[in-house]
C-alpha cells in the first residue's frame, strides 16, 4: 500500500509537467516542505464579472494534518449586496464593521498563500473569483496549482452500471459521505475546514484504490 508521502509525490509528478524536471517540482518533490492551503470565498453571487467576494477563509495542510493555528480568515468591504445569497451565507452589509478594501484584503491573503499548493471544492470557481479581484486590482493572476476535491471524490467512486453516479457532487454530499460536522457550514472558514477533512479522507480512500492508475486520476 502507497505511502501518504509516495501518493502526494505521484500526485504532483502528474499536475507539474516533469519533463523536463522542472524546478517547481524539485522544490515539492520533498513531501515535508509541501504546503497545501485550503481555502473557500463566500461571494455576493456566482457571476465572474459582477459579483464580488465576501470573504476568504483558508487553512493549512501540512504533514498529512490541519493545521488549526495556521489559518486566515478575512471579511472584505463590501461595494455590492445581494439579498438572496446573504440568507445562505449570512454575511449582512453591518455584519464587521472593521473590514479592508478589496485590495488590502488580497495583499494579506497573497502572503498568507505564497506558493502553497491550493485545495478547494469547485476550485475553478474560488480561483477564477480570486483572479477577478486581483485582475481588478492591477495584480497579476495566481499562479499557484490547485487541487479540486469535487474531482478527486469522482476517482474514488466504483464504476458500475448498478450504481447511479452524479454529473456533480456538493461539498454537502462529501460532508454526509465521511461523515464531517456541517456546523459552520457556509461560512469561508468552516467550508475550507470541511473541505480539508474531506481531502485526507479521498486521499485514504485513494491509496486503497490500487486499481486505478494516478495518470488516469489526472486526466
Amino acid at each position: 500500500m502507497m505511502s501518504f508521502s509516495k501518493i502526494i509525490k505521484t500526485i504532483l509528478s502528474y499536475i507539474w509537467d516533469t519533463s523536463d524536471k522542472s524546478s517547481d517540482y524539485d522544490l515539492l518533490v520533498d513531501i515535508n516542505s509541501t504546503r497545501f492551503v485550503v481555502l473557500d470565498t463566500e461571494t455576493t453571487g456566482f457571476d465572474y464579472e459582477n459579483d464580488r467576494i465576501l470573504c476568504i477563509g483558508a487553512i493549512v495542510l501540512q504533514n498529512n494534518r490541519i493545521s488549526i493555528q495556521d489559518s486566515f480568515e478575512i471579511y472584505i468591504e463590501q461595494e455590492h449586496y445581494n439579498k438572496a445569497t446573504a440568507q445562505i451565507h449570512g454575511i449582512l452589509k453591518d455584519f464587521v464593521l472593521d473590514r479592508p478594501k478589496e485590495l488590502e484584503a488580497l495583499q494579506q491573503f497573497l502572503a498568507f498563500l505564497g506558493d502553497s499548493i491550493i485545495i478547494a471544492h469547485h476550485a475553478k470557481f474560488d480561483v477564477t473569483m480570486i483572479n477577478k479581484a486581483l485582475e481588478r486590482n492591477g495584480l497579476p493572476e495566481l499562479k499557484n496549482k490547485s487541487l479540486d476535491t469535487a474531482i478527486l471524490y469522482k476517482k474514488t467512486l466504483i464504476t458500475s452500471y448498478l450504481l447511479e453516479r452524479k454529473e456533480h457532487y456538493t461539498l454537502d454530499d462529501l460532508a454526509d459521505k465521511f461523515d464531517i460536522s456541517k456546523k459552520d457550514r457556509h461560512t469561508a472558514m468552516g467550508d475550507a475546514y470541511i473541505t480539508a477533512i474531506a481531502f485526507l479522507k479521498i486521499l485514504k480512500k485513494l491509496r486503497e484504490k490500487e486499481e486505478v492508475t494516478w495518470k488516469q486520476l489526472f486526466k
